[in-house]
C-alpha cells in the first residue's frame, strides 16, 4: 500500500526518523530543481549530479535541524548552494583580481532581442565563464545574494564580490554579441 503525504511537515518529520518512503518522496519531489540549482554552479552535469546527491545526503542527515519557520525548499536549497561552493573551493579556482574596470560600459540587450535568447545558450556560456566570475555571477543574479553575503561565503572582499560579477557581466555580453554575430553570418 501506498502511503501519500500531503502535509509536507508531517512528511519532513517522518523522514527526520528515518523512514526511507518519506525521504523518497522528499528527493524526488525536490530532486529536478536541487539539480538545476546545482548545474548553474557546475558543469558538467555529472559533477552537478553527483554534488545534488551529497547534497540530499546532508539534508536527510540534518533534517532534524530544520525548523518549519521558512521554506523547505529554501532550506534545502541553501545546503545544495553550499555543497557546490565547498566543491568549488576546494578546486581552488577563486584567483580573483581586486580592481574594477572602468573603461567599459556593459552593452545594453535591446528588449526584442531578449525575447529571442535561448536558455541553452545563456547556459552553455556562464558554463565558458572563468569559475570565479561564475560562482559570483550566479549567486548574484540567480540565487539573490547580496555582495557582502557572497564574500562571506567565498572568502573574498566585498569589492571582489563587485568586481567579479561586474566582469562576469561584460564577459556574458561580450559572448553573446559574438554568438549572435556569428549566428546572422549563417
Amino acid at each position: 500500500m501506498i502511503q501519500l503525504y500531503t502535509n509536507e511537515k508531517k512528511l519532513i518529520e517522518k523522514a527526520a526518523t528515518g523512514d526511507r518512503k518519506a525521504q523518497k518522496h522528499l528527493y524526488d519531489k525536490h530532486s529536478a530543481r536541487m539539480l538545476s540549482v546545482c548545474r548553474q554552479y557546475i558543469s558538467p552535469v555529472e559533477t552537478a549530479e553527483e554534488l545534488m546527491l551529497n547534497g540530499f545526503f546532508k539534508v536527510f542527515t540534518k533534517l532534524d535541524s530544520f525548523s518549519h519557520e521558512g521554506s523547505f525548499e529554501g532550506w534545502v536549497r541553501r545546503i545544495m548552494v553550499r555543497e557546490c561552493i565547498d566543491f568549488l573551493r576546494k578546486k581552488d579556482p577563486f584567483k580573483y583580481s581586486s580592481s574594477i574596470d572602468e573603461e567599459k560600459e556593459p552593452a545594453q540587450i535591446e528588449d526584442e532581442e531578449e525575447d529571442l535568447i535561448d536558455v541553452n545558450l545563456i547556459q552553455q556560456l556562464i558554463d565558458e565563464l572563468p569559475a570565479g566570475y561564475k560562482a559570483v555571477f550566479i549567486m548574484y543574479v540567480v540565487d539573490g545574494f547580496k555582495h557582502a553575503e557572497i564574500a562571506q561565503a567565498l572568502n573574498i572582499s566585498e569589492n571582489t564580490s563587485k568586481t567579479q560579477y561586474r566582469k562576469a557581466r561584460l564577459l556574458l555580453q561580450e559572448k553573446l554579441k559574438t554568438t549572435r554575430k556569428h549566428s546572422y553570418e549563417a
